[in-house]
């Protein structure tokens, strides 16, 4: 979680020692470097940091490393310099210019001859102003002429040049912006880190299937699946916002393996604004979404088959996932949390005793904090009403019947 925060009511070191016992989850936002300083500075000033003992001083040394995310060595030479100088300042500082061997009026002169000629490459053009200077003896094109050709394309990006054009296109860049970062992400026991996968609901006579998106957090195993006619934009954007909306936690990471359904402008840019981290399979690590996988077999195959269902289905499949089958795989399902052991050879393996299978929601209440990751209209105590409205075995049957009526439509049909 990243939060910004007043702290101008904290006064006190007693108060900045709870503060941080209290804050250890969470992550302040990085402040600008001129903000920070003033910050620092106010908050010596506020706490007398020059008067206070040895062990006070540790403490708000840690104060100022957890607010403003800096380095102890950093904030270390900031403390040094408001001792020595009573403030702490960003440096201004005055750099050396080199002198500028072509004017606006030289840069002019490229300019429209460029234009003139079409816009030939450097070299050509350098002829061209070489010929105007010593063949036709333009004197305004003496210095002009002495440029050398890498630095014409150098003065081609310049303002002054591009003004001076009536049409002017710039270099085209061929390299395509990179998109999610490809890492296997480190949720370090924290719920709200997502899983995603797709599976596709069979051809047949020619005409494509439903689509199933299948999420899994990858601490709690919380599963949440949908449908869509067509993995396009369209129908998965508002599908993936529904999903994610209906998780009790906050969502902190997506991770997906490298299909364009997910790994794309618009997918990235709808998690940019729920403040979401997009990331994606590495090359050669085939276990990287394998939770997301396993659940597609063990859950939705199991569930709804392997046969073809059309894409005009897709409404409902939706309407029975998120009616009763989301509710079931949560609440009443128990999942396989495995212990991670090491052998003798120093390999490490995952092992799954009974006494480890729990349901998703289970899990979650076992985390240390949980209350902490859940969102604000969310309580730990209306998720237990949900969690005991219905028996695991109550509860399955209504999905049991549920689908039922879902597949006597697509068989009648």
């Amino acid at each position: 979680m990243v939060i910004t925060m007043n702290d101008s009511k904290l006064s006190s070191i007693v108060e900045v020692k709870r503060f941080l016992q209290e804050s250890g989850v969470i992550e302040f936002k990085r402040r600008s470097r001129k903000e920070a300083y003033y910050w620092i500075e106010e908050t010596l000033k506020r706490f007398d940091y020059l008067y206070l003992g040895k062990k006070e001083k540790g403490l708000i040394k840690k104060y100022l490393q957890k607010v403003t995310g800096y380095s102890r060595p950093q904030v270390t030479r900031k403390i040094r310099e408001y001792r020595e100088t009573g403030r702490v300042r960003v440096k201004e500082y005055e750099r050396n210019k080199f002198k500028r061997k072509y004017s606006n009026k030289d840069i002019q002169l490229l300019a429209q001859t460029a234009e003139l000629h079409d816009y030939p490459n450097g070299a050509a053009l350098k002829k061209t102003l070489e010929r105007m200077a010593n063949t036709y003896g333009e004197e305004e094109y003496q210095n002009i002429a002495n440029i050398s050709v890498s630095h014409i394309y150098n003065l081609r990006k310049t303002v002054s040049y591009q003004r001076s054009v009536s049409f002017y296109q710039g270099t085209k860049k061929t390299k395509a912006t990179a998109i999610g970062e490809r890492c296997k992400p480190e949720p370090e026991g924290r719920p709200g880190y997502l899983r995603v996968d797709t599976i596709h609901q069979g051809d047949k006579d020619g005409q494509k299937g439903a689509y199933h998106v299948n999420t899994v957090d990858e601490i709690v195993q919380w599963e949440v699946a949908g449908a869509a006619e067509k993995i396009t934009d369209t129908h998965l954007l508002p599908l993936l916002e529904k999903i994610i909306a209906s998780y009790p936690y906050r969502i902190i990471n997506f991770h997906a393996d490298n299909g364009s359904e997910y790994v794309n402008s618009k997918v990235a840019e709808m998690l940019n604004k729920l403040l979401i981290k997009l990331t994606k399979s590495r090359p050669r690590h085939s276990n990287d979404n394998a939770l997301a996988e396993t659940k597609n077999g063990w859950v939705l195959r199991k569930w709804m088959g392997y046969g073809h269902i059309g894409q005009k289905y897709a409404k409902g499949i939706n309407d029975f996932y998120f009616g009763c089958f989301n509710e079931y795989l949560n609440f009443h399902r128990p999942c396989a949390f495995p212990i991670t052991v090491k052998d003798k050879k120093g390999k490490i393996k995952k092992k799954y005793r009974y006494q480890d299978y729990m349901t998703p929601y289970e899990k979650l209440r076992s985390i240390p904090d949980a209350r902490i990751y859940l969102k604000e209209s969310i309580t730990l105590e209306r998720l237990d009403k949900i969690a005991k409205r219905y028996t695991d075995n109550e509860m399955a049957k209504k999905v049991q019947l549920e689908r039922d009526k879902l597949f006597d439509k697509i068989l009648v049909a």
